[in-house]
């Protein structure tokens, strides 16, 4: 397989769904109000640019209201041993509210604009955020929640090709069944062992990952695609190279930040490897206008390695696609 330097983006789409369970939605009003201002922003950015992303969409962010949300509810829901975990729960703490809050929760507009923008895929968060290495759900219940993903994205006219797995709770055995619902690719976990596979998370974990946005900790991030295997019957997995932090409150903290993935870019280029960019669009809600500023910096960056050392812009499922086609010449 010949390598060449590619630069992919992929964004976990969750809006309240994928912080529910942690946070409360009424200190949450304006970050996600700020959220959907973004998005816009972002598409427009990545149109001008020619920058390819895959948005991972948490499939409940496709109903128009509750009562569209209940219609493709699945037929078999996840049985965690935590009730907290689940989504459906939410029906009776905020559907009596619809009109006041249900732009937390939907959000079919934004999903359309993704889809009509060019170099833009949508992908799948899964339909309800499901966690995939939690105890009491089972891999039937979890093809039960694709399937229903698959079903309103299809509304749409929205084919999921690519999957990004809830909280990175990256799951082997549940391999076989995205590629049975129609995945080509999913998103895997960087090879650090504070990224192992696990649900449980502890300190010192978040303070390697963190520590590692700002100083190298971690090996080389970016990878040769010609390392990606296709496997029958399986998924391509594509490893993330770094996740983009939120905004820091210190203005230092933030150029070490904004360097560490500058550098990194330059080194994919250079050894024609790929370099793996994901955030939550919800990361830029506090900093709206810094998150953009960063962004384009990231972007006009891109551009530069683009006309230096011809790197290319790829959403996770043209990396399939080439990778496909690179093994069959």
């Amino acid at each position: 397989m010949k390598d060449i330097p590619v630069f992919t983006i992929s964004l976990d789409f969750e809006l309240y769904w994928g912080i529910f369970d942690k946070v409360p939605l009424e200190s949450r009003y304006t970050y996600f109000d700020n959220t959907r201002q973004v998005i816009p922003q972002i598409l427009s950015l990545f149109k001008q640019n020619n920058v390819h992303a895959s948005w991972a969409t948490v499939g409940m962010l496709m109903a128009a209201d509750w009562d569209d949300w209940r219609s493709f509810t699945p037929a078999a829901l996840p049985d965690y041993t935590n009730k907290k975990l689940s989504a459906y729960r939410l029906d009776k703490d905020f559907a009596m509210e619809n009109g006041q809050v249900s732009r937390y929760f939907f959000a079919p507009d934004l999903v359309k604009a993704i889809r009509d923008t060019p170099c833009q895929e949508v992908g799948t968060h899964t339909f309800s955020h499901y966690y995939c290495r939690e105890e009491g759900q089972t891999v039937a219940q979890f093809k039960s929640d694709l399937q229903a993903a698959k079903r309103i994205a299809e509304r749409d006219n929205i084919s999921l090709q690519s999957l990004v797995f809830p909280r990175n709770q990256y799951n082997e055995p549940y391999l076989s069944v995205c590629f049975e619902e129609g995945v080509k690719t999913v998103r895997a976990n960087p090879v650090d062992w504070w990224w192992k596979q696990g649900v449980k998370d502890n300190l010192l974990r978040k303070v390697f990952r963190a520590g590692d946005c700002y100083t190298p900790l971690s090996q080389k991030t970016s990878f040769k695609l010609s390392s990606l295997v296709l496997q029958d019957g399986m998924p391509l997995s594509i490893p993330a190279s770094r996740l983009l932090r939120p905004v820091h409150s210190g203005n230092f903290l933030n150029q070490l930040r904004l360097k560490r993935v500058l550098n990194e870019m330059t080194v994919a280029a250079k050894t024609n490897s790929c370099y793996h960019l994901w955030w939550h669009p919800h990361n830029f809600g506090d900093n709206p206008e810094r998150s953009m500023a960063d962004l384009k910096t990231i972007v006009a960056h891109f551009k530069i390695l683009e006309k230096q050392y011809k790197m290319e812009s790829m959403h996770m499922t043209d990396i399939y696609t080439y990778t496909k086609e690179q093994a069959a010449s």
